[in-house]
């Protein structure tokens, strides 16, 4: 694999990330890797026809999850060059279709998004449980809910926050609990007894309106190679799920 990393950054978490990614896949475009220096700059990769691009923080690349932020943006990139319908489908396109002829608050809408990027995780997260050890990211999952549930708002304490959102919105906490249980279980990776049960119950008890149990059946047993009419179907009904179908569903003007 040719990664290209520009900007000051210890190299090892980068080439530790690459030996694990390449027991089990590869990626035929270059990775250059972009070291920001704003503390709040999430985690993300791009694809173009040439390259891929790993934007990453520098707080992120020195911390201590930085192997797996960076093998979990590497399986996103492969899940773009093998044309998986998770990472070809249009969010925008399939939101639209969900929500169409509804009125919707804004901040449910972007709620929509990060449920749309945690289907897409699953799928890039079955690559990276497949080729590394699973306990970083449990704690990772757990760390953030807990974090989530104290419902201080402010930045996450960890570089990259796949899980919660500035405000600690209770809706979107309890369908992020949904998804951390989802990820561990289509992996089974931990005990029913592990704490983050426990902290996914409390997230569904400050919210009453989003069904978890729902939720972490519809990540769990997402198809691991659907069509992109399938794929479309699922990120359509789990969006009308959360915005518009949920008990006590009311709607107000964007």
């Amino acid at each position: 694999m040719d990664l290209r990393i520009r900007g000051s950054a210890p190299a090892d978490p980068f080439l530790s990330a690459v030996d694990l990614f390449e027991t089990e896949y590869d990626l035929d475009r270059p990775v250059h890797v972009d070291v920001r220096e704003d503390p709040d700059e999430r985690t993300w990769a791009a694809h173009y026809d040439d390259r891929h691009v790993l934007n990453i923080s520098q707080q992120a690349a020195t911390s201590a999850m930085a192997r797996e932020l960076v093998l979990h943006e590497l399986s996103h990139m492969a899940r773009n060059e093998e044309r998986h319908a998770s990472h070809v489908q249009s969010t925008e396109e399939a939101i639209f279709l969900a929500l169409s002829g509804s009125s919707v608050e804004r901040r449910k809408v972007a709620h929509c998004y990060q449920i749309a990027n945690h289907m897409k995780d699953i799928y890039a997260d079955d690559i990276t449980l497949s080729v590394a050890p699973a306990e970083k990211l449990v704690h990772f999952l757990e760390s953030e809910l807990a974090r989530a549930l104290a419902a201080k708002p402010g930045p996450s304490p960890w570089p990259d926050s796949r899980l919660v959102t500035a405000d600690a919105d209770p809706e979107i906490t309890a369908v992020n609990a949904a998804f951390a249980l989802a990820l561990v279980e289509r992996h089974d990776v931990v005990e029913p007894s592990h704490r983050l049960y426990d902290l996914a119950h409390a997230a569904a008890d400050d919210a009453p309106t989003v069904e978890l149990d729902a939720f972490k059946r519809e990540f769990r047993t997402l198809a691991a190679d659907p069509t992109e009419s399938d794929y479309r179907k699922s990120l359509v009904e789990m969006t009308r799920r959360y915005a518009i179908e949920g008990p006590n569903h009311a709607t107000a003007a964007d």
